[in-house]
């Protein structure tokens, strides 16, 4: 987002916001906090043990060779990361593949949420898309036979149209875009394996509290909560496609070193780390505008929330932007700040800086603080 990256003030916040997206740990170094306690108890055992003068020598050696094995690796890490890199960045300038091969979007999805968004829309107008695609019949089907949703106890729905019925036009407006961004979630964050929970609770409180705002403000709700769930989808494909071409090119670097026998070379490889900061640099860069390129490849034509993606991603002033950027903004922002304030992540002066940049009045504050933005309600007839 622009408008927070190009804030000198912003910036370092957001880059925390997404450090603690990929890992509480990695967020904390970034942070420069480290574990103090256990860095005291070294440092007590250290001066109560005296090494004998042999002891030290070995110890003195024992540095020398980690020193150059340490520069050996830096190297191999170095050349392997812009390896990495370079694939990554070919990969992702093709929007295209992004949306096919790493998301892969089939057309009935976004073409039920062009049917929801018009007056004129029906359960029999969206019943054959959807059993076009298993994984919605599945997770419909999931959903009305949970037991706070069934008619009945004893009657245990089996068809995707039966199930469509039941959960209505009204319902399906939250349950459409919640069920296509879980969907599209990446399989496995693995090794952050905590990161595709917090993509998921991110996506949806952004979309909750867009729908509030757009309530308070007479704005269509729909739009709202579609906006704000999509404009996450940026991070879960630039976080699929990353991870996904990581474990590719570090399978292939391991395989070769095994096959010509380079036992130093693959004893390095075995000790990298999946490169977090790589990861991150990634979704700073890219994130929101491949939100807008996905977005923009559904061809929404009544559904209205390409412009807003495009402004999440390009407008430099929120100003600028339409009546539903700005609400997906101030979402994002009062999240953002939540997510950091949970974990004492954030100063009060840098809630105030980036609870300002986006906008976000004292009633705004007041209204999603006393609301529940984590969970979707669905009433059923």
């Amino acid at each position: 987002m622009q408008i927070f990256e190009n804030n000198k003030l912003v910036k370092p916040i957001y880059s925390r916001v997404l450090s603690l997206a990929i890992s509480k740990d990695f967020a904390n170094q970034k942070n420069g906090k480290i574990n103090m306690s256990q860095h005291q108890d070294s440092e007590q055992f250290n001066r109560r043990r005296e090494l004998l003068a042999v002891e030290e020598e070995a110890h003195k050696n024992k540095i020398i060779q980690a020193h150059g094995q340490e520069h050996f690796k830096t190297q191999v890490k170095n050349k392997f990361f812009k390896r990495v890199d370079i694939q990554v960045n070919k990969e992702f300038d093709n929007k295209e593949n992004l949306y096919l091969n790493v998301l892969k979007i089939e057309d009935a999805a976004p073409s039920i949420m062009e049917i929801l968004a018009v007056k004129a829309a029906s359960i029999n107008r969206i019943t054959p898309l959807a059993k076009s695609l298993p994984w919605l019949c599945s997770e419909l089907i999931n959903l009305v036979n949970k037991p706070q949703y069934r008619k009945r106890s004893d009657i245990q729905v089996t068809e995707p149209n039966l199930a469509l019925s039941y959960v209505g036009l009204d319902n399906l407006k939250l349950v459409m875009p919640t069920f296509m961004l879980k969907h599209w979630l990446p399989t496995s964050t693995s090794p952050y394996p905590l990161m595709k929970r917090k993509l998921w609770n991110d996506s949806l409180s952004i979309a909750l509290a867009s729908q509030l705002l757009a309530k308070e403000q007479g704005l269509d709700e729909f739009t709202a909560f579609t906006a704000g769930m999509l404009s996450n989808l940026g991070l879960l494909a630039v976080t699929r496609g990353f991870l996904n071409t990581y474990s590719s090119l570090y399978t292939q670097e391991l395989k070769a070193a095994y096959d010509s026998k380079d036992k130093k070379l693959h004893d390095i490889l075995v000790t990298l780390d999946t490169a977090p900061e790589l990861l991150l640099e990634q979704l700073l860069l890219r994130s929101s505008n491949v939100a807008a390129d996905m977005v923009e490849l559904m061809r929404f034509d009544r559904l209205q929330i390409t412009e807003p993606l495009f402004d999440l991603a390009y407008a430099t002033d929120i100003n600028h932007m339409c009546p539903i950027a700005k609400l997906v903004t101030k979402a994002k922002a009062y999240v953002a700040f939540r997510g950091l304030a949970k974990e004492n992540l954030i100063s009060t002066e840098e809630a105030k800086i980036l609870l300002t940049a986006g906008r976000l009045t004292k009633n705004d504050i007041a209204l999603l603080k006393k609301s529940d933005i984590d969970h979707i309600k669905l009433i059923f007839n």
